[in-house]
């Protein structure tokens, strides 16, 4: 790795001062409650930019790092957000910076999650707590937020290909700047990062990777990669390097006390782990190494940032590193909600809102809950039945499946692509295999959507959780696209429930059709809706009126098409316009479309003969090729009613532009699709 001249470290840290500093690694702190009052943080407090850094000494750096985890802590507690990954990355964090002169040096993250010590260390310490609020910081490293934030993430596996790219166009100008990528183990699974070592060793590039191997993505890390790096770090032995930036085999020095019993079974001796996976693509590879060392990272890393063309530093580092319970529960503080107010009237309001939820009904279910609840039922009626996931198994409500069915449970890893075409793979076989995926990440499975189960018209079933907007995780996660990128496909059927209770059963009609199918649900708790039993199966392509309101002899007809779970916003909206007495005097049929495709067509004329004059259709999702804008395809191209009476319409939904982080409810207010927002439309449709 070239070195930056620009860089006041470029010389490589002493072997003596390091090994006189490793002790005091010891000293760092774990802590076991998350603090409610702002820290006593000295060190971090006169850190603005990176540049600050260069004064500090190896024990300041450990001590920073005390301070540093336990703001993120503080910060965590007032604004909720990403934790574990935050916790484990803070001394490579410091490293990175101490050692690299950003921005003119780059350092790309992958995911981003993990980034939060990095906006803290880049001047945005004050800042951190209005993270994933609306108008605060973003949930990830944004290019527009900040110059130290180099490129834009939210999905994994970007990071190799990004930071490939700035190297070859930092070498074609001639500008001798490194570039750091770090990505987790989980993200390493993404075929996409294999793609980018092989074209880095192509190139012969000038490109710093480093694998952060916490054997975590959000689930727990599986497949054979995961055993790969398994297998090196229970060698005992490790890759070092040398003054001279050479790789020297050696014992690890932490493996003292580690039970060589707890070996992986499959595990070869130390051949090879000179001959593992990364130098086998082309990479130089050093490591394993404690990720939470800091005397030993400054030592590797000022070492590995000299030496030329593709090179991977293997560190290991603990999720939730000095955070006791997110040490013991990595998958449970992957992030966490804000600490609840204390003060003895918030207790007060507590106890009353507990006592009145007693005396109701249960709470509502999530989506990701119905769906698990679903996949159980099913799955005992229909052996046929198998459940793959990208490394989404708690975020999909899979975890019983997997518990009660797990030879028919297939966690794939992050690898979008693979569980797509697995799941064509299964079809062939007289198999019924359903995906259960995220809506913006469906996204990075497109071209195998198409190509390998919508072409061969293959019995795969779909469904797409976190579809609409998702608040806080902001405009890199929001599932605003799929109603336009799914129906332009030939051969898929496409629903959209409003309820809890309706997501049941169309995920049940949706398995039923053979052929390829997705159910379309949103993010978090439904409406309290009652799951109704024996599982029903809908006619496909049927709309249900849900009301009509207003008098039958009012001059104006509205038909409001809903979509999904904007059928409860129009049903609201309707009852408060048909009682507006400064609203032109209307009725107003609500309309439950619950199919995108097909769509209801006979419901639609039905409508238009019954004499509509303005016609709205709501769905949160973009505008531009969403379902409203089948609705106008259908009315313009097929409908002779339509073409003789000419009813107004609109279409109501998300406009061209990407959505900033938020509250869900701030996002809807934004896009004009809460009540409020869907009212005011419509009286200007009317108008």
């Amino acid at each position: 790795m070239q070195q930056s001249p620009h860089s006041p470290k470029s010389q490589s840290l002493s072997t003596s001062a390091l090994d006189s500093a490793a002790q005091l690694s010891s000293l760092q702190q774990t802590y076991t409650m998350i603090p409610r009052v702002r820290p006593h943080t000295p060190l971090l407090d006169a850190i603005d930019t990176p540049t600050d850094l260069s004064t500090f000494s190896t024990a300041q750096l450990i001590t920073l790092a005390d301070e540093l985890r336990l703001f993120l802590l503080y910060s965590a507690g007032q604004s909720g957000g990403h934790f574990g990954a935050n916790l484990g990355v803070v001394e490579l964090t410091i490293v990175l910076h101490y050692l690299l002169d950003t921005p003119q040096d780059q350092i790309v993250w992958d995911v981003g999650h993990q980034a939060y010590a990095h906006k803290v260390l880049t001047g945005r310490r004050e800042q951190l707590g209005t993270i994933r609020s609306k108008d605060g910081l973003t949930a990830f490293p944004e290019r527009a937020e900040s110059v130290y934030d180099t490129f834009g993430v939210g999905h994994s596996s970007t990071s190799i290909s990004a930071g490939l790219g700035m190297s070859l166009a930092l070498r074609y100008q001639g500008r001798a700047q490194t570039v750091a990528c770090i990505i987790g183990d989980g993200a390493m699974t993404g075929g996409m990062a294999f793609e980018a070592m092989n074209d880095a060793v192509q190139q012969d590039a000038d490109l710093l990777v480093v694998l952060n191997d916490n054997d975590m993505s959000i689930s727990c890390s599986i497949g054979g990669f995961s055993r790969h790096l398994a297998m090196l770090w229970e060698s005992g032995y490790q890759v070092d390097i040398s003054e001279s930036g050479e790789p020297v085999l050696c014992h690890r020095p932490d493996m003292q006390a580690f039970d060589r019993r707890k070996r992986h079974k499959e595990m070869r001796d130390v051949p090879q782990l000179e001959d593992n996976l990364f130098k086998a693509i082309g990479f130089t590879y050093f490591g394993p190494f404690d990720g939470h060392n800091i005397p030993e990272l400054l030592r590797v890393l000022s070492l590995a940032k000299q030496v030329s063309g593709p090179v991977l530093v293997h560190i290991y580092t603990t999720k939730g590193k000095g955070f006791a319970p997110a040490e013991l529960d990595p998958v449970g503080y992957h992030a966490i909600s804000k600490l609840p107010v204390e003060d003895n009237e918030a207790k007060t309001n507590a106890a009353n809102t507990s006592i009145a939820k007693a005396s109701k009904d249960k709470p509502a279910l999530k989506y990701s809950q119905v769906f698990g609840q679903f996949l159980c039922d099913k799955a005992a009626a229909d052996d046929k039945l198998l459940a793959v996931t990208p490394a989404m198994e708690e975020g999909s409500g899979m975890i019983d499946f997997a518990r009660h069915f797990p030879e028919r449970f297939f966690d794939v890893a992050i690898a979008e692509q693979h569980a797509v075409t697995l799941a064509a793979g299964m079809a062939t076989q007289g198999i019924k295999p359903i995906v259960a995926i995220y809506s913006t990440f469906l996204q990075r499975g497109y071209d195998q959507l198409i190509h390998d189960v919508a072409l061969q018209n293959l019995d795969v079933m779909f469904a797409i959780d976190r579809a609409g907007l998702v608040g806080e995780d902001g405009a890199t996660h929001a599932g605003v696209f799929d109603f336009g990128f799914l129906r332009c496909i030939p051969n898929m059927v496409i629903a959209a429930p409003k309820d809890e209770n309706e997501c049941y059963h169309l995920l049940n009609t949706c398995y039923e059709y053979s052929g390829c199918t997705a159910v379309r649900y949103p993010r978090g708790a439904g409406t309290g809706a009652t799951i109704e039993q024996p599982a029903q199966n809908y006619k496909i392509g049927e709309a249900v009126i849900e009301s009509v309101l207003g008098k039958d002899n009012a001059p104006y007809k509205l038909a409001l098409l809903a979509f999904g779970t904007m059928v409860a916003n129009a049903q609201q909206a309707a009852e408060i316009l048909t009682n507006d007495d400064a609203v032109l005097e209307c009725q107003v049929h609500v309309v439950n479309m619950r199919w995108v495709k097909p769509l209801d067509t006979a419901m639609l004329e039905t409508l238009l003969a019954q004499g509509v004059t303005h016609i709205a259709t709501l769905e949160e999702h973009m505008i531009m090729g969403g379902a409203g804008s089948a609705v106008n395809e259908y009315l313009l191209n097929e409908s002779a009613a339509f073409k003789q009476n000419r009813p107004a319409i609109c279409n109501i939904g998300i406009s061209d532009r990407f959505i900033a982080h938020g509250s869900q409810a701030e996002q809807l207010a934004d896009c004009g699709l809460d009540v409020e927002g869907v009212i005011k439309q419509l009286k200007t449709l009317l108008s």
